[in-house]
């Protein structure tokens, strides 16, 4: 048995993987699990991933469960160019940094105006509280100032003048909101060129199929979800 990676590609991490192992040819069976169906919620998923969440890899009678940990368990074993995680110490430092703080600020305020903006109206069949939206671009806005003047700086890539995962996973998670229709690159001109160039390092067309899904998220319809996880989503969104 090969490579297994159980992705859906409406997710963030899903897709940083799926960009990441096409990208270094890794060769590897693509499992898509919808969430909206709640496919990681059957047993067939949860003798992958216990913890039944996407993304999840299995390799033979090994699996694992985390992005990061699964980017990490690639390079490795792969043997991917040394630029996606370096080996000199510092630069792979500011690789781990970001990847630590990006979890409770780029990736929770870009996916809470996501959902707030994509998805509540949708499975509330209410407007959007113009409040609610206020609030969560507010949020991000304040994220993105500190990714620009903490990580990025002057640099053409997070870790320095070459791409790393830290800039792969930084991208996805932003397109996430810019697929809701908000687009934040629009005023941030280095922020606009550092996409250009992590799109450039990836591969555009390798980028785009990436997101297909996701940039047509407003075609997405009530009756795409399973009844307990619309139902589950919508209590979700609504705490918020």
């Amino acid at each position: 048995m090969g490579l297994e990676l159980y992705l859906d590609l409406l997710s963030q991490p899903c897709r940083a993987l799926y960009i990441f192992a096409r990208s270094n040819n890794i060769p590897f069976e693509f499992k898509r699990v919808q969430l909206a169906k709640g496919q990681h919620k059957t047993e067939e998923f949860r003798k992958v991933n216990v913890l039944m969440k996407v993304p999840a890899l299995r390799d033979g009678s090994f699996t694992l469960a985390e992005s990061i940990a699964i980017l990490l368990y690639l390079v490795q074993k792969f043997k991917t160019p040394d630029h996606w995680y370096p080996s000199d110490l510092q630069k792979r430092a500011r690789v781990d940094e970001y990847l630590s703080w990006q979890h409770a600020n780029i990736r929770a305020k870009g996916s809470k105006l996501f959902l707030t903006k994509a998805m509540l109206p949708l499975l509330t069949g209410q407007p959007l509280p113009p409040e609610k939206l206020e609030f969560a671009t507010e949020e991000l806005n304040v994220a993105l100032k500190q990714f620009e003047e903490k990580f990025l700086q002057d640099k053409p890539f997070i870790a320095g003048s070459e791409v790393s995962l830290a800039d792969l996973v930084a991208l996805v998670e932003l397109m996430q909101p810019v697929c809701a229709g908000y687009d934040l690159f629009e005023e941030r001109p280095k922020l606009k060129e550092w996409r250009s160039r992590v799109e450039e390092a990836v591969g555009k067309q390798l980028f785009q199929e990436a997101h297909e899904d996701i940039m047509n998220i407003k075609n997405l319809t009530v009756d795409q979800f399973a009844p307990e996880m619309m139902e589950n989503f919508k209590q979700q969104l609504l705490k918020q």
